[in-house]
């Protein structure tokens, strides 16, 4: 194990022996996903507390980890979570900014990544979470993404918003294999969508797989770090040169 996740370990552990100990709710800031993968690996190490993850909503990947529960103190917590919209002063004159636009203007003021979650972009309006503490010094000095000046405000009702935008697509393959299926979705060859998986850059329903033999089942969520996620929705029939049609949901 290499040093980071040792480090990772101890705190989460030391983390929960803390919310244990004083019956108290204790958060992280916000993981990555795999950061979160490793956590669940370990998971019995923490069972003797509650435990949970949230984003902010379903959707999201990056997550803060919660220690205690309602059951267990008598009261409950809320995360510590604001969803801040980041809107162009003027829409129809805004860049198509994307991820990378928002995120880089968010590090540029000298915030660190791990207070910042997930960023949803829908027509030109981003939609950014972050840890609480973190929330008004964002929405006093964020005013400018590339070229676009920009407003920020925190909302409270964004679930609508964010619903995840599906592309059904079909793809023939040989096989079910996870690698096989990468491949020619995102048109690699077997020998770069293998160093996907044996660089940790593949997620299979939230967990890391370093197995790119491994078969996807009805349901599975596929996320591929640097090309995106999809779900793959089974087999649809074999052909009469004996591969198989398959069913896709493309995040987009």
């Amino acid at each position: 194990m290499i040093k980071e996740d040792e480090i990772l370990k101890k705190r989460i552990n030391e983390l929960a022996v803390k919310s244990y100990n004083n019956s108290q709710f204790v958060f992280t800031d916000f993981l990555s996903p795999s950061e979160i993968s490793l956590i669940l690996e370990n998971e019995q190490e923490i069972d003797f507390v509650p435990h949970c993850f949230y984003g902010g909503s379903e959707q999201c990947e990056r997550k803060i980890l919660k220690f205690g529960s309602e059951e267990e103190f008598g009261y409950d917590e809320e995360f510590p979570i604001k969803c801040i919209m980041v809107e162009p002063l003027m829409k129809k004159f805004a860049d198509n900014l994307n991820h990378r636009d928002f995120l880089g203007a968010i590090m540029n003021l000298g915030i660190d990544r791990s207070v910042i979650g997930d960023i949803f972009i829908r027509d030109k309006v981003g939609y950014v979470f972050c840890t609480d503490k973190i929330a008004d010094y964002l929405m006093d000095n964020l005013d400018k993404i590339k070229h676009t000046n920009v407003k920020c405000k925190i909302v409270q009702n964004y679930t609508d918003e964010l619903k995840p935008e599906l592309r059904d697509m079909e793809l023939i393959v040989s096989s079910v294999r996870t690698d096989g299926i990468i491949s020619k979705l995102y048109n690699l060859s077997r020998k770069q969508s293998i160093e996907y998986f044996s660089e940790h850059k593949v997620f299979i329903n939230g967990r890391v797989t370093e197995s790119n033999s491994k078969t996807l089942k009805n349901g599975d969520i596929v996320s591929v770090r640097g090309h995106g996620k999809f779900i793959f929705n089974g087999i649809a029939n074999e052909t009469k040169k004996g591969r198989l049609k398959i069913y896709i949901k493309l995040y987009i």
